[in-house]
């Protein structure tokens, strides 16, 4: 199927010339034939919206966006060829250069695929589509709004207008590829899985709280710390738990069982066992190695 998008180039921000938020004061509303010089963005929050624009009618239902570029007259005029009760939010801007381009083409694959726009001072923006999450688009519109109410600069209006052209390139070229690419996803995942074992060292945190926490099986986790880092989740959280140790144990006066008990260990026997498992030498061994060391220097 073939797509249309807008190649809008950003090497500096996009101009703004107004904005605002619509609602159809009853179902019988029609949208008023009017001439369009300038892009206009619209982002549907509520019921259908029905225009025509180049001939082309298009139906805008809530989460979707519709994006219109300026042409020459006679063709510039959009209006509405059903009526229908909706709201939305519209952005009138222009920029410095844009063109049409479609999904059919060799490069534009390329550029679909990795998902990026190429060069990297432009936006891919399809013509029309749905937004998987349209409220972070309503929260930069109404920013935006609140801003130019409030008088704020033209180039901060800029950028902001500039900002929710981002976010929707993001949202339905650059997202859609990530979450394609399952590499990424789990590597994502997998540091995701560090972070939190890493926040949760003072407890005795086990792989079915991991699993829980992030909804997965507990046995995948495992076998997906098992390929990416060559070891097993419950192995990698008593590594982590050892790394702390080690820091205590050579920078600290702490004793062992305070040790112990501060990284969720019931008692320091069961602590100086799991020590022994991951660094070949017990806690008093691997303290009395680094005992010389000058805990106090200057």
């Amino acid at each position: 199927m073939c797509v249309l998008y807008h190649r809008l180039q950003i090497d500096q921000p996009v101009s703004y010339h107004l904005t605002g938020t619509f609602q159809a004061p009853s179902s019988s509303w029609l949208h008023e034939d009017f001439p369009l010089n300038d892009f206009e963005l619209i982002l549907v929050t509520d019921g259908t919206l029905y225009l025509t624009y180049q001939n082309i009618p298009y139906t805008v239902s809530r989460g979707d966006f519709l994006l219109l570029p300026p042409v020459p007259a006679p063709n510039n005029r959009r209006f509405g060829h059903q009526a229908s009760y909706c709201s939305f939010y519209w952005l009138h801007f222009s920029c410095s250069f844009s063109a049409v381009v479609s999904n059919d083409s060799k490069e534009q694959q390329t550029s679909l695929q990795s998902g990026t726009s190429k060069p990297s001072n432009t936006l891919l923006l399809p013509v029309s589509g749905h937004l998987a999450h349209p409220e972070k688009a309503v929260v930069l519109m109404k920013q935006l709004q609140d801003c130019v109410r409030s008088g704020y600069d033209p180039v901060s209006i800029d950028y902001l207008s500039t900002s929710i052209l981002c976010e929707i390139h993001h949202q339905v070229v650059q997202l859609p590829m990530l979450q394609l690419d399952t590499s990424y996803s789990k590597k994502q995942l997998y540091h995701d899985i560090l972070d939190f074992v890493a926040m949760n060292l003072t407890s005795a945190i086990k792989v079915s709280d991991i699993a829980a926490h992030f909804g997965y099986n507990e046995k995948y986790l495992t076998h997906l710390f098992s390929i990416l880092s060559g070891t097993t989740l419950k192995q990698q959280i008593l590594i982590s738990k050892m790394e702390a140790a080690n820091f205590l144990l050579r920078d600290t006066n702490q004793k062992i069982g305070d040790i112990a008990l501060s990284l969720g260990f019931s008692d320091s026997h069961t602590f100086a066992k799991a020590y022994r498992k991951i660094n070949d030498m017990t806690p008093t061994e691997y303290r009395n190695a680094y005992s010389k060391r000058l805990l106090f220097h200057t």
